[in-house]
């Protein structure tokens, strides 16, 4: 899996908008200072979370962005799926839509239990999780596995 700078962009604005305890907005300009995101790029990822209803934008003196929901129900599939799309797919398609002639069609199987995979983590790590420096236990276990640290 390869995740892009959009997704990666998203959740570190995210993390930054939930950090801030006091509940209030924070201007894009602030955001992406912080976090080292170039403005135009961010402003496009903040109106893909303001679509999925994530965020949502405060006009004025002291607007900005600020949850929509509580980020406690935030997950980073949430997030990757509102600036990327599907977290699997297979040329564009979702992997059971992707039909195979006889001998290949356990790809599709593939695909699917890598969705599976993905969605295991994702779904369970939510922004509070990321902005409190905690992940879920089972999660957290697989970073535990020394060979999870090494590139193949």
């Amino acid at each position: 899996m390869r995740v892009s700078a959009k997704a990666d962009y998203a959740l570190r604005a995210l993390i930054e908008i939930a950090v801030r305890t006091d509940g209030t907005a924070v201007s894009a300009e602030q955001l992406g200072k912080a976090q080292g995101i170039p403005h135009g790029f961010l402003q496009a990822i903040l109106a893909d979370l303001r679509r999925a209803d994530v965020v949502v934008s405060q006009r004025g003196q002291s607007g900005g962005w600020r949850f929509a929901r509580d980020p406690g129900t935030v997950s980073v599939a949430d997030v990757i799926r509102a600036v990327d799309g599907p977290l699997v797919s297979v040329y564009g398609l979702r992997p059971e839509a992707v039909e195979y002639d006889d001998s290949a069609q356990v790809l599709q199987r593939v695909w699917i239990a890598a969705r599976s995979s993905l969605r295991s983590v994702f779904e369970q790590v939510t922004i509070q999780d990321l902005a409190d420096g905690s992940l879920p236990t089972t999660v957290d276990a697989l970073t535990q596995d020394e060979d999870a640290w090494q590139p193949h």
